[in-house]
């Protein structure tokens, strides 16, 4: 019986040993090295979220630079460099912290870009200072040049001052403008749906030193939404082309001149004001308008 319990004792002794040993010799390294493999991911995790702050600073700072400039060939050069950060970066959020290689690759591209960045931002800073320096130079010219550009816009000002008093002394003018809504019957209308006819009355009023002849009156009447009621064509106006309501040429003679005009309604119109303006040798030469509330 004392034998067994001896065999026992020695058994347990044997089992609890190779326990041990187990644990020290094998399941213990084993811990070690996983809690040294988290570490490790958590600083390659640290180094790829320093990568991309990085990589976003870069970016930033070629699209602040693009806008330092107006250099276009500088520009496209810029803007491709940014374009290949962005590539960079979408490579880096799509690699595991864990594959070394391409951390390593991306990093030395990082490093490249780093090198590219410090040249652009030295060839802006030299190209800065040669435009100062250029500035500085042209300071001295365009000062020497002003005195006698201030004399001959002197000189240029009087001889406009003169040129147009006479262009505005030779403008015809509208007057007695009376815009008229007319219904079928010819009568004034009340309602704007009542509306069959504009009438436009007005005078040229006397000028003796416009050039006498053929005029071609231009009327324009706006809906309240500011467009013209269309007339079928456009003419010249302040370098651009405007769309007439009605033209009609009339004889001008220097004397007031009666002239009345006429739009038939060919669209549905809408309640507001309906303004009308008159145009003739290139001007404006009056104008008036009439409302309706509904």
């Amino acid at each position: 019986m004392n034998r067994t319990k001896q065999i026992v004792a020695i058994v347990v002794a044997v089992v609890v040993v190779i326990g041990v040993a187990t644990y020290f010799l094998v399941i213990h390294p084993l811990q070690e090295k996983a809690e040294q493999n988290e570490q490790l991911l958590e600083l390659a995790e640290m180094d790829k979220a320093e990568m991309r702050n990085e990589y976003e600073s870069f970016a930033r700072q070629y699209s602040e630079m693009r806008t330092q400039i107006s250099n276009d060939s500088l520009i496209a050069q810029l803007s491709q460099r940014e374009q290949e950060v962005q590539n960079l970066l979408q490579e880096l959020e799509q690699t595991k912290a864990s594959d070394a290689a391409e951390i390593s690759r991306l990093r030395k591209e990082l490093a490249t870009m780093r090198q590219v960045l410090k040249s652009f931002v030295a060839e802006i800073d030299s190209l800065n200072r040669l435009n100062t320096q250029l500035t500085a130079e042209n300071e001295d010219l365009r000062q020497q040049r002003a005195v006698q550009q201030q004399r001959i816009s002197d000189l240029n000002n009087q001889n406009e001052t003169l040129t147009d008093q006479v262009a505005i002394a030779a403008q015809l003018n509208a007057t007695g403008v009376v815009v008229t809504a007319k219904n079928k019957k010819g009568k004034p209308a009340r309602k704007i749906g009542d509306v069959k006819k504009f009438q436009i009355s007005f005078s040229i009023a006397r000028n003796v030193t416009t050039q006498t002849g053929m005029k071609t009156i231009y009327v324009r009447i706006l809906k309240p939404t500011g467009e013209a009621l269309n007339g079928g064509g456009t003419f010249t106006y302040a370098n651009r082309q405007l769309e007439y309501s009605i033209r009609k040429d009339v004889e001008y003679n220097g004397e007031e001149t009666a002239v009345t005009v006429y739009w038939d309604v060919n669209e549905m119109l809408l309640a507001g004001t309906y303004r009308v303006q008159i145009f003739a040798d290139g001007n404006e030469i009056g104008g008036g308008s009439v409302n309706f509330d509904k």
